[in-house]
């Protein structure tokens, strides 16, 4: 008898452990969901000539504008078909994911270490610094980064280079007037006066005090950037400003796919969606942690 009551005990135990574990997968979904995409995304451009089943700048014409091998007429060592070179489409995506996510975590890491580091010094500071750098942010934010980003390309060129430069040099306005808006609520914190009393230097209060604090929404922040850069790069990409071919990127997928779209509908349509599924990703991690770092919407 007792052994059965332990092994009914032992079954209810771990029947409750599982709907535990499944009860916390489907709350945190907006979590899993684009953290899965984004880790697939990363190693497929980490092992993009391992996965590529073909060259992705190689040209076919005896195989141009073969449809998805799950479509009439298409052929089963091109699953999602060739473009109008016959280059094999998702060969091309597996490699753009390189680009994109080079050019995304190049930006970021730029963008948001000038921007915290003049946010802090700006919030902290006041004073005329203040007045400069958030005049400054008023003005990089109210310039067009599109037309910017043309005026590179015809100075400099087309290139990686060019869409780097032409995303970091507006950028990093953001993080600034995020970052100096949260040093303004911590410069006259109780823990930052302490500091000032016992003979802190201003530097050590921004470096030990300040940052460590800001590290949460600047995470947020970050976070989201991932998705809007990667459609910045491609919109630039379709203008013919962002890295030039033959190296392939989504962007220039999408606008190669025009001339083609009423007969190969899946040369924009595949990348596109790519596009999308990583753009809705990092927006929705970035609500996610968010919530997740932010006390005032944990106590809710």
């Amino acid at each position: 008898m007792n052994a059965v009551l332990e092994k009914t005990k032992q079954e209810t135990h771990f029947t409750s452990g599982r709907l535990s574990w499944l009860t916390h997968i489907v709350k945190n979904l907006n979590f899993y969901i684009p953290i899965t995409i984004l880790t697939v995304l990363f190693l497929t451009a980490i092992f993009a000539p391992q996965l590529a089943p073909h060259d992705p700048i190689q040209i076919s014409m005896a195989n141009r504008l073969k449809p998805p091998s799950f479509l009439a007429g298409g052929s089963p060592e091109y699953f999602l078909g060739t473009d109008h070179l016959g280059r094999d489409i998702l060969s091309r995506i597996i490699y753009g994911a390189r680009i994109s996510l080079s050019i995304s975590f190049l930006v970021i890491a730029i963008t948001a270490t000038i921007g915290t580091i003049l946010g802090i010094f700006a919030g902290y500071r006041g004073g005329r610094f203040e007045t400069i750098i958030m005049r400054v942010t008023d003005v990089s934010n109210s310039f067009p980064p599109l037309l910017l980003a043309l005026l590179l390309a015809v100075s400099m060129g087309p290139g990686f280079k060019t869409v780097v430069l032409a995303l970091s040099i507006l950028g990093w306005a953001g993080y600034c007037r995020l970052i100096r808006g949260e040093t303004l609520k911590l410069r006259n914190a109780d823990f930052v006066a302490q500091a000032r009393i016992m003979g802190s230097s201003p530097g050590r209060i921004m470096l030990k005090h300040i940052f460590p604090n800001v590290v949460n929404p600047l995470l947020v922040i970050m976070t989201m950037g991932v998705g809007m850069l990667i459609l910045a790069e491609a919109g630039l990409s379709f203008l013919g400003v962002g890295v030039p071919p033959p190296f392939p990127t989504w962007g220039m997928m999408v606008n190669e796919g025009r001339a083609e779209i009423s007969r190969a509908w899946w040369m924009s349509a595949f990348p596109g969606l790519v596009i999308g599924a990583v753009v809705l990703s990092g927006n929705f991690l970035g609500d996610w942690l968010r919530d997740k770092l932010d006390p005032k919407l944990r106590q809710l």
